[in-house]
């Protein structure tokens, strides 16, 4: 399932114009990483099983007891991830500039991104102390003793414990994909140019990984969707169920516009939708795509909604839930939606204060949480709500750091 926000969730191929971008300012971005001390970030990972699989698919999974057996143990679960990894470049910038024009940004941030190390970000902080849990990362990355890849690595500290030996490694590149992220202060809109020159995992590639796991231990395996190669999504989900017949999948439908994405939601477990794709397709609230959209296999879907916080749908018992989105003051907040925009009538500071990047990456590692740690003893009401306050209170600052601790120094779970 990321992803998360982002440090970008998108990853096209852009044309010559976006390679020259690319040429120009990634030699800034690890200039001005190194003068600053920061460590960009990248690649997610996963826990229990975790594999994190970026290349088409993002992360998630259902929340019933009755769901690949969750309620035994938490340790009994590997959690893959699997994704692109980027370094963003994230400015801050009073307007939006025109065209062939000069801009002074107020601010720059320099972090690893992609939807899947997010959430892997996040959801380690929450396992702190459920370290027989194995977190996994699946993602294509540059020369393993470039220094990009090191950074990447390097991004999620020294105490981390999440595997990447799982990753493939492109020995023929050095530069890990990028994305550069210009939000705007007057109007909160966030304008993201990106760019990856890595060749994305092949379907026999990710067959030699999959086959690598043990096939009699439950695995989570969150994968998320580009878009590009639906195709070979579709292929790698089958092969799972042959070679981990006990893995849940899950997969993010985020994108509106992409080929083949209901079709990959017909073959997960769990599938976390996005507002901007929902509404892409017609419906007014999350609850409407939820009931409208068919999940033959799928035992959970989620749906995030902005300022009006996120609905889920249990397949099993044909329960739904809502739950809405407030800031510790009662106030609604714009909050899991990448494509955040602050109210008209909420101002620039509004938009300075908060920022919306990851939060849906956060939501995704909130209920992985839940589903993971809390399958018999949370509703799907408490797992809901324990996501949805983990985003909001993400919106509410820059970057990932100290959110798990964060939020389990306060109520846990509830509605």
């Amino acid at each position: 399932m990321l992803r998360g926000l982002i440090p970008s969730k998108f990853f096209h191929r852009f044309g010559s114009e976006t390679g020259c971008l690319h040429s120009c300012l990634a030699p800034i971005v690890r200039l001005l990483a190194s003068l600053a001390g920061v460590t960009p970030l990248l690649s997610p990972t996963s826990g229990l099983n975790l594999i994190v699989y970026e290349q088409t698919i993002a992360d998630g999974f259902d929340g019933t007891a009755q769901t690949r057996n969750t309620g035994d143990s938490a340790a009994n679960f590997p959690d893959v991830n699997t994704t692109t990894t980027t370094v963003s470049a994230n400015s801050v910038v009073p307007f939006f500039p025109s065209e062939d024009s000069k801009l002074r940004a107020t601010s720059l941030n320099i972090r690893r991104g992609g939807n899947c190390p997010n959430s892997l970000q996040v959801l380690e902080q929450l396992l702190s102390e459920h370290d027989t849990l194995q977190l996994h990362l699946v993602s294509p990355l540059p020369a393993a003793a470039s220094s990009a890849t090191q950074r990447v690595v390097s991004s999620f500290g020294a105490q981390s414990n999440i595997d990447f030996s799982h990753c493939v490694y492109r020995e023929e590149s050095t530069e890990a994909a990028s994305s550069y992220i210009i939000r705007s202060e007057a109007s909160g809109s966030r304008t993201l140019v990106n760019y990856n020159d890595l060749l994305e995992i092949t379907e026999d590639e990710f067959g030699n990984i999959a086959r690598g796991f043990n096939p009699d231990q439950e695995t989570w395996l969150m994968m998320e969707q580009q878009g590009r190669i639906p195709d070979t999504i579709q292929s790698c989900i089958r092969l799972l169920r042959n070679v981990l017949p006990k893995a849940t999948i899950s997969v993010e439908i985020e994108k509106p516009g992409r080929e083949g994405l209901p079709e990959l939601a017909a073959e997960v477990d769990v599938v976390f939708y996005s507002r901007s794709w929902a509404e892409s397709r017609g419906y007014k609230t999350p609850e409407q795509c939820l009931r409208a959209e068919g999940h033959q296999k799928a035992l959970l879907a989620l749906c995030t909604w902005g300022e009006d916080g996120a609905a889920g749908l249990s397949r099993s018992t044909g329960e739904s839930i809502h739950c809405p989105a407030l800031d510790k003051s009662g106030r609604d907040i714009s909050v899991l939606d990448t494509e955040y925009k602050p109210r008209k009538t909420a101002g620039p500071d509004h938009c300075s204060r908060y920022s919306a990047v990851g939060a849906g990456d956060t939501f995704i590692a909130g209920m992985l949480y839940g589903l993971i740690c809390h399958p018999d003893d949370w509703s799907m009401g408490q797992k809901l709500g324990f996501a949805v306050r983990l985003a909001t209170l993400k919106v509410q600052r820059e970057g990932f750091d100290g959110l798990g601790r964060d939020m389990l120094g306060t109520e846990i779970g509830g509605v």
